[in-house]
C-alpha cells in the first residue's frame, strides 16, 4: 500500500464544501451575491487549472484560490472606481458612452493584471515613464538605480504587454 495521497475529486470538493465556501466568503465580502459569484468562480478556477487539492487540504486550498479572487475582486472594483471618478470629471460632451466606459474598464482590469505579473521597479518605471512622462535619467533617480536598470525594467514592461495583446489574438 502507498502513502500517496489522492486528489480529491471535483464533484466530492464541491459537494462537501460548496456552503461552507459561500459562508466563508459571505462573512469577508459582506454579502451573498458576491459570495455566491465568487464561490463559483473558485470552482471554476480550479476545474480549468486542472489540479485537486487532497482531501485533508480541501479547505486551505480552496481559501487560497477564493482569497485570491476576492483580491482580484477588490482591484477591480479600485479601478472602476477610479475610472468613474475620472469620467465624471469631463465634460458632458466628452464623457464616454456606457459602452466605451465598459471597455476602458475591461482594458484597464487586464492592463492591471499584466502590470502586476512584473516586479515592483519594473512596474513603477513603466508608470512612470508612460504616465508621467518622466525621462529614463528621472526615473532611475526616483528608483534609486542606474539609467541600464531603467532600460530593462521598461523593455520588461513593454514586452509583457505586447506578449499579452498578441499571445490573445493568436
Amino acid at each position: 500500500m502507498s502513502d500517496t495521497v489522492l486528489p480529491y475529486p471535483l464533484e466530492s470538493l464541491y459537494r462537501e464544501h460548496s456552503n461552507w465556501l459561500r459562508q466563508w466568503l459571505r462573512a469577508r465580502l459582506g454579502n451573498a451575491w458576491d459570495a455566491a459569484d465568487l464561490a463559483h468562480d473558485t470552482y471554476v478556477r480550479i476545474l480549468r487549472a486542472g489540479t485537486r487539492p487532497s482531501a485533508e487540504d480541501s479547505r486551505r486550498y480552496l481559501r487560497q484560490v477564493a482569497n485570491g479572487l476576492m483580491i482580484d475582486l477588490f482591484r477591480r472594483r479600485q479601478l472602476e472606481a477610479a475610472y468613474l471618478e475620472a469620467v465624471a470629471l469631463l465634460p458632458q460632451p466628452q464623457a464616454p458612452s456606457a459602452e466605451e466606459r465598459a471597455l476602458a474598464l475591461e482594458a484597464l482590469v487586464e492592463l492591471d493584471a499584466i502590470l502586476d505579473t512584473l516586479p515592483a521597479k519594473a512596474r513603477r518605471a513603466l508608470l512612470l515613464c508612460k504616465l508621467d512622462g518622466l525621462s529614463y535619467r528621472d526615473i532611475a533617480a526616483e528608483l534609486a538605480v542606474s539609467v541600464s536598470s531603467v532600460e530593462k525594467y521598461i523593455a520588461a514592461g513593454l514586452l509583457a504587454c505586447y506578449t499579452a495583446l498578441y499571445h490573445e489574438e493568436h
